[in-house]
């Protein structure tokens, strides 16, 4: 049985008449003859009644019919849907990240583009950035989203927006009102920092305090942001987080922007060099327009 025969079957059996099905199929009449015949006795019963008057479905070809237009549609949605899928417009997208990232504009972003591109399966992977790259590596995520600049032989990273650096702190606190602090305004201060073993970041301002002087106070190292956020409205010290965060807590705590050029918190997607779906391209694309916009505007 050929997908050719059910065509002509599906003309047949709406126009009932062979004149007509072979004009709507381009061909002669002769050859549609042959191929209802020949899928009569492919499958043992007759599917239409004809004599020299009309031509009639049997109650088979009636039956047959209504499970031939199933399958003509389904045929419809799978060819559309490979067709999608090769565009960058079907698909599923796993997608690591941390905790941070819940806080700041990519949520907003994310169910955008659900609404745009509904066939596409966004997938969200709550992990620790390093073990981001593993899953990335060992291809178990497509997309990292992290405050890591990623560039190597495998690897490779894009702005997604700019995050700089700000001082939470207790709204009593005595540094409160400044309008900008320096690093150094941070010395003798109780610090609040992510663990090193989660947070680059953590290790290079642990470092930088140490270049401009000072050994930082650590009180409480934490693994996520909205952690140190917490601890900070407790009265337990001053935390450096990312401004995308501030909306977590600000009716408890001040927020002071940190100015320091070497240090930032801008968030990339990093990606496999080598990857080969189109859906990829296109989350890439929705997030970069999307989020960098809406970044630098909530940042003003």
């Amino acid at each position: 049985m050929e997908f050719r025969q059910l065509r002509y079957f599906v003309a047949l059996a709406e126009e009932l008449n062979f004149t007509r099905a072979a004009e709507r199929l381009h061909i002669s009449q002769p050859p549609l003859s042959a191929q209802i015949a020949q899928l009569e006795n492919e499958l043992g019963v007759k599917l239409f009644h004809r004599n020299s008057r009309k031509v009639a479905l049997t109650d088979a070809g009636a039956a047959f019919l209504h499970d031939v237009r199933l399958i003509q549609l389904r045929l419809k949605e799978a060819t559309q849907r490979v067709g999608h899928i090769h565009s960058g417009l079907a698909g599923r997208v796993e997608i690591g990240l941390a905790g941070s990232h819940f806080l700041g504009p990519l949520p907003q972003c994310i169910g955008e583009l659900a609404h745009t591109h509904p066939d596409i399966d966004v997938v969200l992977n709550e992990m620790a950035p390093n073990d981001q790259l593993e899953a990335l590596k060992e291809q178990r995520i497509d997309i990292s989203i992290s405050r890591q600049l990623v560039q190597d032989d495998l690897l490779c990273s894009q702005l997604l927006w700019h995050d700089p650096l700000w001082v939470a702190m207790p709204q009593a606190h005595p540094l409160a009102n400044r309008p900008s602090l320096a690093l150094s305004d941070l010395s003798g201060q109780r610090l609040i920092l992510l663990r090193p073993d989660t947070s680059r970041f953590a290790d290079k301002l642990f470092h930088l305090c140490h270049a401009r002087g000072f050994t930082p106070q650590i009180t409480h190292t934490v693994a996520e942001v909205p952690a140190q956020l917490s601890l900070v409205s407790a009265g337990l010290g001053i935390a450096v987080v990312p401004q995308s965060t501030r909306r977590y807590l600000a009716h408890a705590l001040s927020f002071c922007r940190l100015d320091e050029d070497s240090l930032n918190a801008d968030v990339y997607a990093v990606i496999r060099q080598d990857r080969r779906r189109a859906t990829i391209d296109t989350v890439l694309q929705k997030l970069q327009s999307a989020v960098l916009p809406a970044a630098s505007s909530s940042g003003s």
